[in-house]
């Protein structure tokens, strides 16, 4: 490393140190939805591998967490495969399923998250299912950020799932069909939503300049607030995210009123 890029890195942190300790802890945000993206790219511009830059993106996950944990975010929704991924090339997909089936396997052997799974679990290898499975279990316990990792996740089909699980759920309890349309509300459908008992994400981040959800929590974010950041995921640094909160603090939410 030269001493021009020495300076710009001593200057950034400094910055970083600037903005956080202006923040106003109770303005940050409950909980934080993040569309991971910009790792293709990002290897890419670096003369790498897509696979490379899916790992480089994934060592990104802990540190992102603890800048959160550092603020007092409660909730976090991190991206990690949508179902629209699946039609990816097999030399991209199978090496992705690997690197994120690690990501899992790290977030539950660290003891500071608890991981809940959002997605549709039948989409995804028995593997990865067992993995799910044993992070959640391994975590029920633990006081600490609740991260829902969105594996095999699209906004569409769960609020599909939401729907049937409501509806087998009233016939379960025996109401006609008749009895089900008299009484569906918003709260009930989403109850059903795979962050049922979870407050809606307050703020979403996406990087890599992209504008667009892409079908993100389609239902929860009715009336989020959104930071768009041209950074590539695996380059997002630390003083990227204090900016997106200080944005987010210096909005005044309306929830449509």
């Amino acid at each position: 490393m030269n001493l021009r890029d020495k300076l710009r890195g001593l200057l950034v942190r400094l910055y970083a140190r600037r903005v956080e300790g202006h923040l106003d802890h109770a303005q940050v945000p409950q909980h934080i939805g993040v569309i991971m993206d910009g790792n293709r790219r990002w290897a890419k511009a670096a003369g790498s591998t897509t696979v490379h830059g899916h790992r480089v993106g994934a060592e990104k996950i802990e540190e992102f967490l603890g800048w959160c944990s550092e603020t007092d975010v409660k909730n976090v929704t991190l991206w990690l495969l949508s179902t629209d991924n699946f039609d990816r090339p097999k030399e991209e997909l199978v090496p992705l399923l690997g690197i994120i089936e690690d990501v899992v396997r790290t977030l539950g052997a660290d003891g500071r998250w608890r991981v809940h799974h959002v997605g549709t679990l039948d989409l995804l290898p028995s593997p990865m299912q067992h993995t799910l499975k044993e992070a959640e279990e391994a975590t029920r316990h633990v006081d600490g950020i609740t991260v829902n990792v969105a594996i095999g996740y699209g906004g569409r089909q769960e609020i599909a799932d939401a729907v049937r699980s409501m509806l087998l759920d009233a016939q379960d309890k025996g109401a006609s069909l008749e009895e089900i349309a008299e009484t569906v509300t918003v709260d009930m459908i989403g109850r059903h939503l795979y962050t049922g008992d979870q407050p809606d994400p307050d703020l979403v981040i996406r990087t890599s300049g992209e504008q667009r959800l892409s079908g993100f929590m389609l239902w929860q974010t009715a009336h989020s607030e959104y930071y768009f950041c041209d950074v590539f995921w695996p380059a997002f640094r630390k003083v990227d995210f204090l900016r997106a909160l200080r944005d987010y603090a210096a909005r005044h939410r309306r929830y449509g009123g």
